[in-house]
């Protein structure tokens, strides 16, 4: 029995023998493994390290960018009950075609009105124009009769003169007799009259003189409005033409038209509403002059500058358009700063966090044309900062 174990013993040490050198290519193949392993890594790093220096230093990327457009609003100028609407939302149109008729009732009437006052004020600056005729007539018979007065004062002081000679001489008779006293009473009488006919021709030439004055001042002053201008430049009858051109206004103001090409959006109008001026009434999107508001970190903006090139693609359209466009503009401050309650930094429960600046990226019309945008769609912009 002995000896059968023993034989056992025997068979089985060499079969243990035999079993360890199996295990030992298992583990001499570990070392080309991980050293293949290293040397994959390394050559990523790199290569990651190589396209960082070549490609990924050069440019900035954010998904944060959204479509936007300068919509137009349309409001009217004048108020006034809708009567037609010939644009919905979604539609397509161009700078100059009509979108509202407002009821022109009102507005013809006004013209009308307007027009009347013109030929008023034209006919009344015409009457100005007469009236210098007129009033040049007046001042020259003032003149005559200033000069008649002369005249007349004149005579009347000779006749004066003549009456007193003839008082002095009769009064010179009387004391001889020579003459009688009827004749004396006659001589002084006749003075006194002709004293009394000078007085009142030295009256009538001062009022031909006032006249004269009164005629001249109201010439001067009717030529007043009439001096330097025709008809057509008088400050009356310009005023009543601005009147007219303003009605006009209004009248053509009555049919609203789109300002831009675009597409219609945010319609706020119903036939019969009553139009008030500055209320807006509808939006017109200019989806053709899109661009995009990308808002990069702070701490990628070092090297942006207006005028460098950009790489975009849509979520609308996939990774397989690409569009491509060109920094136009940074914004002068982060989107917190404009926010409608921004963050109260100088309270001592602060928190810093890396603040975004919108950038706006013009986008190429050719690619727009292919691939039309719309408002608000969410965009991922690459920009070179490179060169």
């Amino acid at each position: 029995m002995t000896d059968t174990v023993r034989a056992e013993k025997i068979v089985s040490y060499p079969a243990n023998v035999e079993a360890a050198p199996a295990k030992a290519p298992a583990k001499s193949r570990r070392g080309p493994l991980f050293a293949g392993l290293g040397a994959a890594v390394a050559l990523g790093a790199v290569g990651y390290g190589a396209w960082y220096l070549l490609v990924g230093s050069q440019e900035v990327a954010t998904d944060n960018a959204y479509v936007t457009a300068d919509t137009a609003q349309v409001t009217p100028l004048v108020g006034g009950a809708v009567r037609e609407v010939h644009a919905m939302d979604t539609q397509a149109v161009k700078k100059g075609d009509v979108l509202i008729v407002i009821d022109d009732t009102d507005a013809r009437l006004a013209l009308a009105q307007a027009q009347a006052a013109l030929g008023q004020a034209e006919r009344k600056v015409q009457g100005y124009l007469a009236n210098d005729g007129a009033l040049s007539a007046q001042v020259s018979a003032r003149v005559a009769d200033q000069a008649r007065a002369t005249a007349q004062l004149t005579s009347a002081q000779a006749d004066l003169q003549r009456a007193k000679v003839d008082l002095d001489r009769r009064k010179a008779l009387s004391a001889s007799g020579a003459v009688s006293g009827d004749e004396l009473t006659s001589a002084q009488n006749a003075y006194s009259t002709a004293l009394a006919n000078v007085d009142a021709a030295k009256a009538a030439q001062a009022q031909a003189a006032a006249g004269r004055l009164a005629a001249a001042g109201s010439l001067d002053a009717n030529q007043v409005l009439t001096r330097g201008a025709s008809i057509a430049d008088n400050p009356e009858v310009a005023a009543a033409r601005a009147r007219v051109d303003q009605a006009k206004v209004d009248l053509e103001r009555t049919v609203i038209r789109a300002p831009i090409d675009g597409v219609v959006a945010k319609r706020q109008v119903q036939i019969g509403q009553r139009a008030a001026p500055g209320v807006p009434l509808m939006s017109i999107v200019p989806i053709a002059q899109s661009y995009v508001d990308a808002n990069f970190k702070e701490v990628q903006l070092r090297k942006v500058k207006i005028g460098q090139p950009a790489e975009l693609e849509s979520d609308l359209y996939g990774g397989g358009v690409k569009f491509h466009g060109k920094v136009v503009g940074l914004a002068g401050g982060t989107g917190s700063s404009f926010a409608l309650i921004p963050a109260q930094n100088a309270t001592g429960n602060w928190i810093k966090v890396v603040q975004r600046v919108p950038v706006r990226i013009a986008l190429d019309p050719s690619d727009l044309q292919a691939h039309p945008l719309r408002l608000g769609l969410s965009m991922k912009a690459k920009i070179h900062t490179g060169g």
